[in-house]
């Protein structure tokens, strides 16, 4: 239990010789860590979630997610540790402003691929019915792409109609012959019973019919099987271009995907968006509630404590800064008096130096003009 608790004392960053002297403020650190370390782990969590459905591989995501959790656990520790219980209320206030804004912030970014895991159900229906609806356009698009397709099959539609043509009018000479033949009268025939010359014509007619109709079958046949080959190259042509597109059809279920189906699910249901905003404000709450603890609780023992040890080293650093600044001027005042006054006896004598060379020079110089006059 001892390590349990110095472990949340840890993750609140607190003083642990400060807060063993003020013993009641105990449960209010140990509640702090443990907001901070559940955050993290919920952001492990979902950071590894997030980078699963990126990449579908198990160790990576394990790696990414305790790496961003470490990073969020360290980062929440600095926001709580960092802050200060103050005599001013809205000096905290001012203060905390910033860490909210940024507690804020990566509550959002953590609560996001939960929220994918949590309507991860609803999402899979979403992105199915997305599938679909991109392979409905995509054998649009490739139909439009490949015209050849319809127009060869209108050909064989207008080959077909010939045929039916063609035997609508066979069966309308044997209908008149049938007529001929047992005496109907009709615009066409005689009215007379039997086989007769009308007859006769008219099962000539039929025969000649029935020839051409043959024939026409058999070429018209040919015909179709050449355009239906034909078809089928293109059509094959249209299936290699649809398998192309397919993986990426199927992959279609990345992490923007997800976040995309989400929103139109959120758009669609009132009680999903209503359920969405409930899941996010959730962690903004968890994600806050440190820096809300911080601000809400009275000033303490170990307040007290901190803020006279800061202090301590304040008042300590500025002995320090004084007694150097002042051992500092005295070897200024030091060096100035025993450095400019051997610097002076040297300027002096250096000056008696030159002036008696000079003179010597000058000496010489008469003493050569005073030989030559």
């Amino acid at each position: 239990m001892e390590q349990l608790t110095r472990f949340f004392w840890f993750c609140s960053g607190a003083n642990f010789s400060l807060l063993k002297r003020s013993p009641t403020e105990s449960n209010k650190y140990i509640g702090i860590g443990a907001t901070v370390f559940f955050t993290g782990v919920l952001a492990a969590l979902a950071a590894g979630y997030a980078l699963y459905t990126v990449f579908q591989s198990v160790l990576p995501a394990v790696l990414f997610g305790l790496l961003w959790g470490f990073m969020i656990f360290n980062l929440d520790r600095f926001i709580v540790s960092s802050m200060r219980k103050r005599e001013n209320a809205w000096s905290e206030w001012k203060l905390a402003i910033p860490r909210l804004v940024l507690a804020v912030l990566l509550a959002l970014v953590i609560s996001k691929p939960l929220e994918l895991k949590m309507f991860e159900r609803e999402i899979n229906r979403k992105i199915d019915e997305k599938r679909t609806e991109f392979i409905t356009q995509s054998k649009e698009n490739l139909a439009k792409g490949f015209p050849e397709i319809q127009e060869l099959e209108l050909k064989i539609e207008s080959l077909k109609s010939e045929v039916k043509e063609a035997e609508d009018f066979r069966d309308q000479l044997q209908r008149e012959y049938d007529a001929e033949r047992f005496g109907e009268k009709t615009a066409g025939t005689s009215g007379i019973v039997g086989i007769g010359t009308n007859a006769k014509k008219k099962e000539e007619q039929l025969d000649a019919a029935q020839v051409a109709l043959d024939e026409l079958k058999v070429r018209n046949q040919v015909r179709i099987d050449t355009v239906e080959a034909q078809i089928r190259e293109f059509m094959a042509l249209r299936q290699a271009e649809f398998e192309k597109q397919q993986p990426g059809i199927e992959g279609f279920d990345g992490l923007a995907a997800r976040m995309d189906a989400l929103a139109a699910l959120t758009e669609e249901s009132a009680a999903m968006a209503l359920a969405n905003v409930f899941i996010m404000l959730l962690f903004i709450a968890i994600e806050t509630a440190p820096i809300f603890v911080k601000l809400i609780s009275p000033r303490g023992p170990y307040d007290e404590y901190l803020e006279l040890h800061e202090d301590r080293v304040r008042l300590f650093k500025s002995e320090k800064w004084t007694k150097a600044k002042g051992e500092s001027k005295a070897r200024v005042d030091y060096f100035q008096e025993t450095h400019f006054y051997a610097t002076d006896l040297n300027k002096e004598k250096t000056n008696r130096k030159n002036k008696a060379q000079t003179e010597a020079e000058i000496e010489a110089i008469e003493s050569k003009w005073r030989k030559k006059v």
